[in-house]
């Protein structure tokens, strides 16, 4: 689950003991297949891989989504992706390695997945510091293109989430679009700003496979509405490879509780087109996630991204209860899933 990398950041937990078996679903009757989808026939209702030709009655596109470093010239030179495993360690050395300067994190392309996992990064890599005693001696600076911190989350859960930031002495900038990246220098729309360290989060796209079949454009993620249905018979798509408009203006975070709820709708949807039952199960839009403060505390924010007349967000206060409960969640959802 993508929320171990930020435990690896922090440096009590290990890639190579939190990795299941995507197999142990088959006690479940499914049959895994582990290759790569390379071409969808949506004509002819049939995925192709490098090595078979899969045709299907019902399809779940259940992509994700690809990181996109090459569109910000010189990000992924100059930089640590947050969302790369690979780079993860490279990040928990580093923290641990610099003694003095400047550690600068930038959101550099929207949407991105998990929309607090960077001000988590942020906080526990501050925490890292304070335990390493380098705390007073380095300045943490965080840009966004965005002008509050978490503009899903609504003006008051982004100030309480400012408020966290300041706590703990990390500096946000709002408005701040990225343009490129140079050897110590980030470069934005207006203005630039030194670095000794640089954690980013890359632009995201549609997978090449999803656009090259015609269900996302270009640019853009699949279109579904609350049914999570394409405009292609019996074809859905769930999770961060979709976006669900909430109103002209916003769009259903991309976060793994949601993608969970979009499964079952689908689930659901597809039983009773199987069974020829009337009625159509809706993704509901209720969910939450947790927010990492560090010190092994965290905070949950609260959504339901369909309440009257707009969405609604809280933030309950950060506790060690509530990081137990997170170390609970990826426990349950393991034992569920596989």
């Amino acid at each position: 689950m993508d929320l171990v990398k930020l435990w690896i950041i922090a440096g009590f937990r290990e890639f190579e003991t939190s990795k299941r078996q995507l197999e142990t679903i088959t006690k479940k009757g499914i049959e895994f297949i582990n290759e790569e989808a390379v071409k969808i026939d949506l004509e002819n209702k049939i995925v192709r891989t490098n090595y078979r030709r899969l045709h299907y009655d019902y399809l779940i596109i259940a992509l994700g989504v690809e990181l996109a470093p090459e569109q910000i010239p010189g990000l992924k030179e100059n930089s640590l992706v947050l969302y790369d495993l690979n780079d993860v360690p490279k990040i928990r050395d580093a923290i641990r390695h610099i003694k003095a300067g400047k550690i600068s994190m930038a959101i550099t392309g929207l949407p991105y997945k998990c929309p607090p996992a960077p001000y988590e990064a942020a906080l526990l890599i501050r925490s890292v510091l304070e335990e390493t005693g380098t705390s007073n001696s380095i300045q943490m600076d965080f840009y966004s293109p965005t002008p509050i911190t978490l503009p899903a989350g609504g003006p008051k859960v982004s100030e309480e989430i400012l408020q966290i930031l300041k706590s703990k002495n990390i500096e946000f900038h709002g408005n701040h679009k990225t343009i490129s990246v140079e050897q110590n220098k980030l470069k934005f729309e207006s203005g630039e700003a030194d670095f000794d360290l640089l954690i980013t989060v890359p632009p995201h796209k549609a997978p090449f496979v999803a656009v090259d079949c015609g269900l996302a454009q270009p640019g853009k993620f699949i279109e579904v509405n609350r049914d999570c249905k394409t405009k292609f018979e019996n074809v859905y798509a769930i999770g961060d490879v979709n976006q669900i408009m909430v109103t002209d203006k916003i769009a259903v975070p991309k976060a793994g509780i949601f993608a969970e709820s979009e499964g079952i709708t689908v689930a659901r949807n597809i039983i009773s087109k199987i069974k020829k039952e009337q009625g159509v199960a809706t993704f509901d839009g209720k969910g939450g996630c947790f927010l990492e403060t560090g010190k092994k505390t965290a905070g949950y924010i609260r959504v339901d991204m369909y309440a009257t007349p707009s969405p609604v967000t809280e933030l309950d206060a950060p506790s060690s209860d509530y990081f137990s409960e997170k170390e609970k969640f990826e426990k349950e959802r393991l034992e569920k899933w596989l």
